[in-house]
């Protein structure tokens, strides 16, 4: 069996950038509630807050297996993307996609202004992001997702490898555009904002990981190390780990992918970097390489594999300081200050599992990597299906999980699919 929640070896490298914090207890007796939620990512923060709108006078508690910040909602790249993911979009579909990314631009508005009812500095500004393809099949990915924008009447920016050059400070690619519709974040300060905005009357738990969930008695009942959580509605917003409570078991894959930051790099270098002093770079592929130029001049990359297992940490730091100096190779001398991983949950097909999985029990899961505006939408959206609201179809709009074989055969379709696309997309990794 799996395990059902994340326990990392490595220090997630954003936290570390912040002053520390204390963390809210772990539970320590056996407590009653109207609602529970499992995860307080995103997702589950955003189901707390819509809950107690529609439901103001009734207990809800939230419990996450790590601490905020330090778990996957800090782990990721800091992107918010306004529009879908280059390798969701599809312009013979244009009706979904349109009425998909407008609900996800008015979500990310509402997360803006949450920042600022948090009172807390969050580094987040709308820098646009590239796409930049380093081989052929990045070309025809470029292509598809201009054809997307164009066709949806979006503003980009063609580029060619000096423009890229230029503004980047990388001669590794061979063309790119740019889209405006992207903001960047330090995500572990997100995070933390956004939790901080959590009403008081809701009942938070950190370093609380649920180990079990039961039905007992017409209620449901979380088992955790040291307590238990009875309450009558159910939500799980732990994405790819719902499966080890039993439910996505047949859908969802925990893939860890692997992150390192620079030290702030000296005037000397960063001047070697091109014009633009704060970019994202998204990959052509869908197991390419993320990079980003943050405000206090560092970078990240964001790259490698593994299948539900956290990977060797030498291994990790060798692989994507290679792959870093690849695209950057006036920074040779340049070491990683941190490197981490994060668990990301995929579905074979790109949906979702989302929805009442079983009376009273609620699931959002399946982010397949764009999980922090989307993922904070879904949450809102199942707090509105749990409160007998009307909402819109959300699988239509994004797509429902398909099924995969049962194990060893879907870790050795994996491995088989992984190194094929590996191969064949070599450069973009």
């Amino acid at each position: 069996m799996k395990p059902s929640f994340p326990d990392y070896k490595l220090r997630c490298g954003w936290n570390a950038l912040l002053p520390s914090r204390e963390p809210a207890p772990a539970l320590a007796t056996d407590i009653n509630s109207d609602v529970a939620i499992i995860g307080a990512g995103y997702t589950g923060i955003a189901i707390a807050k819509r809950w107690q709108s529609h439901h103001p006078n009734q207990s809800v508690v939230l419990i996450d297996s790590s601490e905020i910040g330090e778990g996957n909602p800090g782990r990721n790249s800091g992107f918010l993307l306004e529009t879908a993911l280059a390798e969701d979009a599809d312009a013979a579909n244009l009706d979904r996609m349109r009425r998909g990314n407008a609900m996800i631009a008015e979500t990310l508005q509402n997360m803006l202004q949450d920042i600022t009812d948090s009172g807390d500095s969050v580094d987040i500004t709308r820098t646009g992001t590239y796409r930049a393809a380093a081989s052929d099949i990045g070309a025809r990915s470029i292509a598809r997702y201009e054809a997307f924008l164009k066709a949806a009447d979006l503003p980009y920016e063609k580029l060619t490898s000096g423009d890229l050059k230029q503004r980047i400070g990388s001669s590794y690619f061979q063309e790119g555009l740019y889209s405006p519709h992207c903001y960047l974040a330090q995500p572990a300060q997100l995070i933390r904002a956004l939790f901080s905005t959590v009403p008081d009357t809701a009942s938070c738990f950190e370093n609380t990981p649920a180990l079990k969930i039961e039905t007992r008695g017409g209620r449901w009942q979380i088992t955790t190390p040291r307590g238990s959580i009875q309450c009558d509605k159910l939500f799980l917003a732990n994405n790819a780990f719902a499966k080890s409570l039993g439910i996505g078991e047949s859908q969802l894959v925990a893939m860890y992918t692997y992150a390192g930051l620079t030290p702030a790099l000296p005037e000397s270098l960063y001047s070697q970097l091109g014009s633009d002093s704060n970019w994202g770079l998204l990959p052509t592929h869908r197991l390419g390489s993320t990079l980003r130029r943050t405000v206090d001049q560092r970078l990240l990359i964001r790259s490698s594999h593994d299948y539900e297992r956290e990977g060797s940490a030498s291994l990790i730091r060798d692989s994507l300081t290679r792959k870093m100096h690849a695209r950057f190779p006036q920074l040779k001398g340049v070491q990683l200050e941190s490197a981490w991983g994060g668990a990301v949950g995929f579905t074979y097909n790109g949906g979702l599992v989302w929805g009442e999985e079983q009376p009273g029990l609620f699931v959002s899961a399946g982010c397949n990597g764009g999980g922090t505006v989307k993922g904070t939408l879904l949450g809102r959206l199942l707090a509105d299906l749990a409160a007998g609201e009307e909402v819109p179809d959300v699988t239509d709009l994004f797509g429902k999980a398909s099924w995969m074989p049962p194990e060893p055969i879907r870790a050795l379709g994996f491995h088989i699919t992984a190194q094929l696309e590996q191969w064949g997309g070599r450069a973009e990794m």
